[in-house]
């Protein structure tokens, strides 16, 4: 347990720094004057913690994981000491992408090391904490963001600096905990290392992720400048492929999709991704825009969220250790996650507070079920050389899931929103012209980037342009359904094969250090 607290320590803050920073923008905007950069804060971390992660399993399998991994706790470090200390926008983007560039291995080399030192029979109940790591940020994130943006200095230092500064503590511990108690024996294999295939995986990735989750959503799906990103997205992609195929030693060996549970648990994390973050994003928006909540207040309200990720990982997880069954916890999950997602598209104005919780609880609690044991069955099905490199590429396909669901929803919700708005402002004219006094088409304009405008109209008209917003977010939700609709099916697909256990797991790891040595 001491092993693994260092570890969920690490896994915390990688989690966290994916949402922390979103509340925080608009102090962060105001402070540098850095309005038409302000994305770039999150894409940057995006990109590099993205890209960077299938690498992290391959050389962690070449070269130990201690190593690597306090290598990504010391860059995550440095990068959130420079990203506080920042004086300009532009330091700010360069120490965010150091920052995820840590992160990537944080977020991929915990599960890796789960895999060395427990038994796949065994992991169960260790995986499950580790779910819930993923709540607590889901919701720890958009809380701590809120309320170190919403004061000016904390300790003489301004107040959104501490969203980076709060790391320092945490990651040393983690690195003293990493350094004391984590030794894996290190196995030597000859290797040469595929740097055109490195190069290739993250210049493809980097380009698809620039396309999907910041050109489209700026400049539109249709212009020049999307369609030659995404195009040479594809091209890096395919000669990656070709690469891989070719090369001694590959970065993510083609191999790996001739296994059946691989391919099927890659698929599933890129559907459980995009649904998580994909929607889920959409809550704190909704009880901000459409109940009034202040970020920190919308952020305590994801608290039922967490709850049901925390719950149903650890009792997943404690399941799955005593009975050694996991194929039904993904169906069961995926099921719940669909039902949870439909039932959010019936939000309202006036919808409790209560309502809310127990579809944030479904949704929470079918990742809780389906998040960590596709990683078991996953870890239980390859061989134990490549455990590194299979258990990071599930975590990058779950990223890339992430970004994809998040560009898609995002659009969806934009282009509902265009088409709403002007129909709820004309039903508002024609019932009541006078409602309109003083609502200029450029407070409409503004309204799309900056709510706040909402307050400066008269009551009536903000009850219309309210009702735009939710309709907006019902067809955001419903958009979801169809896709964890497709991951319940493909759940059913997934080979039950039984779990190894203790003296099964050591013979493979001594089976693999035999074949190193050989």
């Amino acid at each position: 347990m001491f092993v693994l607290s260092g570890l969920m320590v690490g896994l915390l803050l990688a989690a966290l720094d994916q949402t922390i920073v979103s509340t925080a923008l608009k102090s962060i905007v105001e402070d540098f004057d850095g309005l038409t950069h302000y994305t770039w804060v999150v894409t940057a971390y995006l990109l590099t913690s993205t890209a960077s992660t299938p690498l992290y399993g391959k050389i962690s399998d070449l070269y130990g994981r201690r190593p690597v991994f306090q290598f990504a706790i010391i860059t995550f470090l440095i990068g959130s000491f420079a990203a506080g200390a920042s004086t300009s926008m532009e330091q700010l983007i360069a120490f965010r992408a150091v920052q995820g560039l840590g992160a990537g291995g944080l977020m991929s080399l915990t599960f890796v090391i789960i895999g060395d030192i427990v038994s796949p029979r065994e992991r169960g109940k260790y995986q499950g904490y580790f779910g819930g790591v993923w709540g607590l940020a889901s919701v720890a994130g958009p809380l701590l963001g809120g309320y170190f943006s919403d004061h000016a200095q904390i300790l003489g230092v301004t107040g959104w600096r501490w969203i980076f500064y709060i790391n320092l503590p945490f990651g040393i511990a983690a690195l003293i905990i990493t350094s004391i108690s984590l030794h894996i024996p290190k196995v030597k294999r000859e290797h040469s290392i595929d740097y055109l295939g490195a190069l290739l995986l993250v210049s493809g990735v980097s380009a698809l992720l620039l396309g999907i989750s910041v050109y489209g959503p700026q400049d539109g799906w249709q212009t020049s400048k999307t369609l030659i990103t995404l195009v040479g997205a594809l091209a890096l992609i395919l000669l990656f492929i070709f690469q891989e195929s070719r090369a001694k030693e590959p970065i993510l060996p083609l191999a790996l999709f001739k296994n059946h549970t691989f391919s099927v648990t890659s698929f599933m994390a890129f559907i459980i991704g995009a649904g998580m973050f994909g929607a889920i994003i959409m809550l704190p928006l909704y009880l901000q825009i459409v109940k009034g909540d202040s970020a920190t207040s919308a952020g305590l309200k994801l608290i039922p969220f967490m709850i049901g990720i925390v719950t149903m990982s650890i009792v997943s997880g404690k399941l799955i250790t005593k009975h050694g069954h996991y194929k039904r916890f993904p169906i069961i999950g995926l099921a719940l996650m669909t039902v949870g997602l439909a039932m959010l598209s019936t939000l309202t104005e006036t919808t409790a507070f209560w309502k809310l919780a127990i579809y944030a609880i479904l949704v929470g609690a079918g990742l809780g079920l389906s998040m960590q044991t596709i990683v078991i069955a996953l870890q239980n099905s390859v061989e134990f050389r490549d455990l590194g490199v299979a258990t990071s590429a599930n975590t990058f396909f779950r990223s890339i899931g992430a970004t994809m669901g998040v560009a898609l929803f995002g659009t969806v919700y934009a282009s509902r929103l265009a088409h709403n708005l002007p129909i709820e402002i004309e039903k508002v004219r024609a019932s009541n012209p006078a409602a309109l006094v003083g609502a200029t088409p450029e407070k409409f304009e503004a309204l799309k980037e900056n709510t706040a405008v909402l307050q400066s109209f008269t009551p009536e008209l903000q009850a219309g342009i309210v009702h735009a917003f939710v309709n907006s977010f019902h067809v955001v939700f419903l958009t979801a359904v169809p896709i964890t609709i497709i991951g319940f099916f493909v759940a059913f697909i997934l080979r039950e094969t039984p779990l190894r256990t203790g003296a099964g797991h050591q013979a493979a790891k001594e089976e693999a250090a035999g074949e190193a040595l050989g």
